[in-house]
């Protein structure tokens, strides 16, 4: 970190004289970026010289000064090749970063920086980009439940707060990141490092050599940024790198996690996330490591994840706040009136918010049984309200501290670092709020709503759905088969497609996150359209010659032994079932083609599912084939 730069320019601490005034300090910032969100969570880098900006500086925030391309990007059936053009809106209510190339040293001899400016998309005059979703969905919510509570009706268990004296409704989001690291031309293998996870050899270890530095220096620049890191570890994924002769650090391959700061504004939380990954990425560059927040880098090896947490206060006319999901007594209740309502709506209408969270065949490949990866629509709260619950294996659980109410919170294990956090948390707002309503209006008490959380699969209830149950304090993994689980919780979609048809076939939960007007139908059938163009694409061009080109990397080996030859026998009859066309008949690969190209895509996702569990049987079959084998 070179303290001589400018990192980042806080939001509502300069006017615009000010901001003005402290470019000209930092002639080294050559240039302004408009950074807009798609609705894939991709965001813009045009370069504008910084004398054009700070020339017409007030038309950046009027829409006049920048347009781009939006029929290139994600927004689907929205910006056309007709119909392509975009305003960029500058936002000036959350911080601005300064990114930096440190290859490209200005006059001065410091690196030349870019002004990262967050805005929004407007096209014919209506916002369509993530950020604007985001803020206008909190909008939404803030203006209904601040109607709600000011009417004057009664909430149970919540009789000593002061509704009347609600200014605002505020909203909390908090993302923790994971990612891999390793040598670029690192290429361990999966049995050595599921046997590392397994023996747990790499959680709370030490980092080393270029590891460390890398760490360490990022979290200093996402702290010079105002991110104030809390944190920064190895996570369980990995191996222990070597050393050559030299004492440099090589082959390195490792799992990581940084956790920062909350942020009591939506945006600027979301904002956040996206500014770390950037750093992120450049830092471990600088040191020679390549950095993956796919969701699962490597198939067999624990994935990544990207928790998010989310919280609702209000903040009263006195200038205090209260967390509207804790109870008014930590000891005796697990959540407030409003706390149940809130998660009861998130998992009630969690089908229509699953796939703004999963919207991606690699999402899919982490939310397996077997690596602490959510599978179920399901909470956890605790045995007791003074036990707080770490149920590694729910969806979404409460985190709570008894002695600081303020704390109080739902964390969301479902997304992965490629998750479009600014739609995700849109949906949780929006279906908390349809449960919040129930609540409400109901008169239930906390005891009453906590009955019905807690109901078993065959139990009526008044707003949770019968045939399913929504409360689980056991393992949900190890506790359940795969039959006991999918009758209690509900069977969860294995594909993009499945999750797009569960979705439509839930028109009422969709009605839920459309009713604001900010996730309206134009955008929800154009984030469905893009995913699903994504899903059958990357089957196509990526996924399928992946398959067939490790497929046919399985080659006969040198023996002359019966078992063997009867293992390789099987193992070519199961290569020619995946990837050979014979006279007989087409292979599983060739019939998935043929299925998306014909817009089959229930066939399709099935062939895919029958694919990857084959693929992964076949592999672990040469394997064991290969192993056998004795020189």
């Amino acid at each position: 970190m070179n303290k001589e730069l400018l990192y980042y320019i806080p939001s509502g601490e300069f006017g615009k004289e000010g901001v003005l005034s402290l470019l000209r300090t930092h002639p080294e910032i050559r240039f302004v970026s408009l950074v807009g969100i798609d609705l894939a969570g991709n965001d813009t880098d045009e370069k504008i010289p910084i004398e054009i900006f700070m020339k017409d500086y007030d038309d950046f925030f009027e829409g006049k000064a920048v347009q781009t391309d939006g029929s290139s990007v994600v927004l689907m059936d929205i910006a056309t090749l007709n119909d392509a053009r975009v305003d960029m809106v500058a936002d000036a209510g959350v911080n601005w970063y300064v990114d930096y190339n440190e290859e490209n040293l200005y006059t001065n001899g410091r690196p030349v920086g870019t002004l990262r400016i967050p805005c929004f998309l407007l096209h014919n005059g209506k916002f369509i980009d993530s950020r604007s979703i985001l803020r206008d969905s909190c909008k939404y919510v803030a203006s209904e439940l601040k109607k709600l509570l000011a009417s004057g009706k009664t909430v149970r268990g919540m009789e000593d707060v002061p509704f009347a004296d609600i200014e605002d409704i505020g909203f909390t989001i908090g993302t923790e990141l994971e990612f891999w690291v390793k040598t670029p031309s690192e290429n361990e293998t999966i049995q050595h490092l599921s046997i590392s996870q397994r023996l747990q050899e790499q959680y709370w270890q030490r980092m080393r050599g270029n590891v460390r530095t890398a760490m360490e220096e990022t979290i200093e620049e996402l702290d010079a940024r105002g991110m104030h890191v809390e944190m920064g570890h190895k996570e369980v994924g990995g191996i222990k790198p070597k050393v050559d002769d030299s004492g440099k650090t090589t082959d390195v391959c490792e799992q990581l996690e940084l956790d920062w700061l909350f942020s009591s504004n939506p945006l600027q939380a979301a904002d956040n996330e996206l500014e770390a990954r950037i750093v992120v990425r450049e830092v471990f560059r600088k040191h020679g490591l390549d950095v993956s927040f796919k969701a699962k880098p490597i198939i067999g090896v624990a994935g990544s994840g990207e928790h998010t947490h989310v919280g609702i206060c209000a903040k009263l006319k006195n200038g205090k706040t209260i967390n509207l999901l804790a109870p008014s007594d930590m000891k005796a209740d697990f959540l407030s009136t409003i706390g149940y309502g809130f998660i009861m709506g998130i998992l009630k209408n969690y089908e229509a918010t699953n796939p703004f969270v999963s919207s991606t065949t690699d999402a899919f490949n982490r939310l397996k049984p077997g690596f602490e990866a959510p599978v179920c629509i399901v909470t956890s709260l605790g045995h007791a309200p003074e036990v707080p619950s770490r149920n590694r294996t729910i969806l979404i659980g409460l985190v709570r501290d008894i002695d600081n109410p303020k704390a109080t919170r739902f964390e969301l294990r479902a997304p992965n670092p490629f998750t479009n956090t600014y739609l995700a948390a849109s949906c949780l707002f929006l279906t908390s709020l349809d449960g919040i309503l129930y609540a409400v209006h109901s008169g239930k008490t906390p005891a009453e709503l906590l009955a019905e959380l807690s109901k078993k699969p065959e139990d009526d209830a008044n707003y949770l759905e019968k045939g399913r149950a929504y409360r689980c304090e056991e393992n949900v993994f190890e506790d359940f088969t795969q039959e006991e689980r999918d009758a209690a919780f509900g069977k969860p979609p294995a594909t993009v497609w499945e999750n797009v048809k569960t979705m439509r076939a839930n028109a009422g939960k969709t009605a839920v996150i459309t009713a604001g007007g900010s996730l309206n139908k134009t955008i929800v059938d154009s984030f469905l359209a893009s995913i699903v163009y994504r899903w059958k694409n990357e089957l196509i061009d990526r996924i399928i010659p992946t398959t067939e080109m490790l497929v046919k990397g399985f080659k006969k080996l040198q023996s002359e032994d019966d078992l063997d030859e009867e293992r390789w026998d099987d193992i070519s009859e199961k290569r020619f079932a995946l990837i050979k066309d014979t006279k007989s008949g087409k292979c599983l690969c060739t019939l998935l083609k043929e299925a998306l190209e014909a817009g089959d895509y229930d066939t399709a996702s099935d062939l895919q599912i029958e694919i990857s569990k084959k693929g992964e049987a076949l592999e672990k079959e040469y394997y064991e084939y290969a192993l056998n084998i004795v020189g």
